[in-house]
């Protein structure tokens, strides 16, 4: 079945999520059902108690800190390493599902997408990846979406970005959150369990999911899975592509990118990428688009991006796209606020 895309759906009311993924029961009900069993990984115990009191966040006043005890979260962060490398690199899900872009630690706009969009396991999620830097509430950011992948196995979904990479995260807050706030070895823990995320998603076996790009060395899917792990994310080859390659609308073909890593690529080639591996659409992030979401190549490749007030100085919407049973794609927006101000927000132009 092909997707088609409708009108945007443009809302800031959230809706009761409940308390459902702060059971901790999941575990034993995806082992009833055959699915994937994350107490085997990660303490789900630790997950339960982290989960709820980062929830309980929903109540508290915007950019409280919520300090969750070192212990916790380095279990949690060790079990998601492991979890990690028992799933595929190439992570396949079906529909209905919602994708979210980056969110850059602004913990508070990701309890908002929960509102707006449901509350797993209400609602499927695939993220595609920049969870920490930038804002400075990566730890709640990265570890409420960590807690509810251990929960929901099978029906959340985290995909690594740039920014979940050593490298780049030591220069753009994430590292200075750990270090001032628990201690530089945190910051270590979580690049060890960055390093063993997925890098690629494929929803119902048409839309193609990965934070940056398409990649000239992408020449069948199954070569995604032919990646190594754990890995830091090199300077150049698949992997590095995927994560940040960029569509170029003035390109024919493909070029080096300004940024000095990886391509761009033009719209005829996203067009040939598509009817190669018959596909509908390619859905990507990494990149601000006012409205939350731009469309590219005749609507064959579409940006998300779901931080809204991006850095604090940004006037761009949060988008979030969602997918239902019969493959039609529409959009739900958290539009702009004066009230997210610079003075909470890193800066940076990465």
């Amino acid at each position: 079945m092909h997707s088609s895309i409708t009108d945007i759906m443009s809302s800031d009311e959230g809706k009761d999520g409940g308390s459902k993924g702060a059971s901790g029961k999941s575990s034993d009900s995806a082992r009833e059902k055959g699915g994937f069993d994350s107490s085997l990984y990660v303490n789900m115990e630790v997950v339960a108690k982290c989960l709820g009191e980062l929830k309980a966040a929903r109540t508290a006043a915007p950019r409280t800190k919520i300090n969750l005890s070192l212990d916790d979260i380095n279990t949690v962060v060790n079990g998601m390493r492991d979890l990690f490398l028992k799933q595929p690199m190439l992570v396949e899900t079906p529909v209905p599902i919602t994708i979210c872009g980056d969110t850059h630690g602004q913990f508070y706009d990701l309890l908002k997408i929960f509102e707006v969009c449901g509350w797993p396991p209400e609602t499927r999620y695939i993220f595609l990846g920049d969870y920490v830097d930038r804002a400075n509430q990566s730890i709640e950011n990265m570890m409420l979406l960590l807690c509810l992948k251990a929960t929901f196995p099978d029906d959340f979904h985290l995909l690594r970005g740039n920014h979940e990479c050593a490298s780049i995260n030591r220069i753009y807050g994430f590292y200075d959150e750990c270090k001032r706030r628990y201690n530089v070895r945190l910051w270590k823990t979580f690049a060890d369990m960055f390093n063993c995320m997925p890098i690629c998603g494929l929803i119902d076996g048409k839309i193609l999911c990965m934070h940056g790009g398409i990649s000239p060395e992408l020449y069948d899917l199954k070569v995604i899975h032919n990646v190594k792990r754990p890995q830091d994310v090199p300077e150049f080859g698949l992997m590095c592509d995927l994560l940040w390659s960029d569509p170029e609308p003035e390109l024919r073909g493909w070029a080096e990118s300004e940024r000095g890593v990886s391509y761009v690529f033009g719209y005829e080639v996203i067009e040939e990428f598509n009817r190669h591996h018959d596909l509908d659409l390619i859905v990507r992030a990494h990149q601000v688009v006012e409205d939350g979401y731009e469309f590219h190549a005749n609507r064959s490749l579409v940006t998300i991006f779901s931080a809204p007030n991006y850095c604090g100085e940004f006037d761009n919407a949060g988008g979030l796209m969602q997918i239902d049973h019969d493959m039609v794609c529409s959009f739900k927006i958290i539009k702009p606020s004066d009230s997210r101000r610079p003075d909470f927000y890193y800066k940076g132009t990465q």
